[in-house]
């Protein structure tokens, strides 16, 4: 009598492989559109269009062009899956957190200006302090020594990397490097980063609010409020007129909108399928490559020290990321605050 293989062994033959290709299907996602995101971004940025060489100076048009991508794409979204389109909670708390996630943006873009992407990616990991000092005001939360610890060494590391940089001779440098004023900007995007992750957790906890309805809501706001911040500077008309001269920059435009959008999805996916902890690993590893990739596409060369301080940053990120026992559920790991920490704002 020929043997038949039991029920459990061919279930997890088959979850395996579906197991797989799901993580196959969200790393790809998000290396992909993120790391496409933040090339597009110093494109734009600092690469000159045309014979004439302009560069593209109009950040907060970037950030209209992206919120409302997004704001459509949530809208159909919610549309599709019929889930309640009404506001959740007051509109001004949709409002508050778009304008400092306006303003993170802005300052993101803006700081490309004056330093590298691979300063700014680095900048980007030291966002933990902001985050815990908005936690402990706004949420109340409790932080432990291993998380001070961690934040130390990260703030260390990116201290190391954008203190010791080496003469930049890159050709997309042009002089206009100011590493003040960058670190400014940056601080700028680090603490309004900060308080939108704290103050969206706040929202998720304090109503029951489907993630398409914030962002959907939130980007709307977005959408209005940087809409009339390009109209009062000044800057609408002659940031269309510098596409319609550079169609190159409008279809970079076009694309940095859909990857930031895309990448929405694909963070979601991931948190949900494989939990906070995987998404953790998955950006450590995305903001490595797109500094290696920042550093051979535009030619950034970096010292000694800064490979110094990008190893502690990135060392301690990995080892927090494989000691730490991941929780039985996603949401413990939300309300211990880790979740403000993982979340891009393109």
């Amino acid at each position: 009598m020929a043997e038949s293989s039991s029920p459990s062994t061919s279930s997890s033959l088959s979850v395996e492989p579906s197991k797989l290709w799901k993580g196959t299907f969200a790393v790809t996602g998000i290396m992909v559109t993120l790391v496409t995101y933040g090339l597009l971004q110093e494109k734009i940025m600092r690469v000159p269009y045309g014979a004439e060489k302009e560069y593209f100076k109009y950040s907060l048009f970037l950030v209209f062009c992206n919120r409302i991508t997004t704001s459509a794409v949530s809208a159909v979204s919610l549309l599709a899956s019929k889930k309640a389109i009404d506001p959740v909670a007051p509109i001004y708390k949709y409002c508050l957190v778009s304008v400092t996630n306006i303003l993170t943006t802005t300052c993101q873009y803006e700081a490309l200006k004056y330093v590298s992407f691979p300063v700014q990616t680095l900048a980007k990991c030291a966002k933990m302090i902001p985050v815990m000092v908005w936690g402990t005001l706004i949420m109340q939360k409790k932080y432990h020594a291993p998380d001070y610890l961690l934040a130390f060494l990260v703030t260390l590391g990116c201290s190391v990397f954008i203190l010791y940089p080496v003469s930049d001779i890159s050709p997309y440098s042009r002089g206009r490097e100011n590493t003040v004023w960058g670190v400014l900007l940056m601080m700028g995007y680090l603490g309004f980063d900060g308080f939108t992750s704290t103050f969206q957790d706040k929202l998720f906890k304090g109503y029951d609010m489907e993630i398409h309805n914030q962002i959907f809501y939130t980007t709307l706001c977005s959408c209005i409020l940087s809409l009339t911040g390009i109209i009062v500077q000044g800057h609408l008309i002659p940031a269309i007129e510098f596409v319609y001269r550079h169609h190159d920059c409008f279809f970079d435009i076009v694309l940095l909108s859909t990857v930031a959008t895309a990448s929405q999805f694909f963070i979601s996916y991931t948190i949900r399928t494989f939990g906070a902890l995987t998404f953790a690993t998955i950006m450590t590893t995305r903001q490595l490559v797109s500094i290696m990739l920042s550093c051979v596409w535009f030619s950034h060369p970096l010292s000694w020290e800064q490979w110094i301080g990008a190893v502690i940053v990135f060392g301690s990120l990995y080892a927090k990321s494989f000691w730490r026992k991941a929780p039985q559920k996603t949401t413990s790991l939300v309300q211990n605050g880790d979740s403000n920490n993982l979340k891009e704002n393109p």
